[in-house]
């Protein structure tokens, strides 16, 4: 991920119900998170009010870059 890649990621969300960072979550599969629920437990997304609707397919899309399927 390029830096200025990483900065945007500071600023956007990644779970609106629950105000979570889109960087957070990166950082989460950085991490070694493999799935949206190994996600959710790190970064406290999922239970909003959307229940992980939103957030879900966040975490998909990232996961499937990382992947090279994205």
């Amino acid at each position: 991920m390029e830096p200025d890649e990483r900065m945007m990621a500071r600023l956007k969300a990644g779970c609106i119900c629950k105000g979570v960072k889109l960087i957070r979550l990166i950082e989460a599969i950085e991490n070694g998170a493999a799935t949206f629920e190994q996600v959710a437990v790190v970064c406290g997304i999922g239970d909003g009010p959307c229940k992980g609707k939103r957030c879900g397919a966040k975490v998909q899309q990232l996961l499937l870059a990382r992947d090279g399927l994205g």
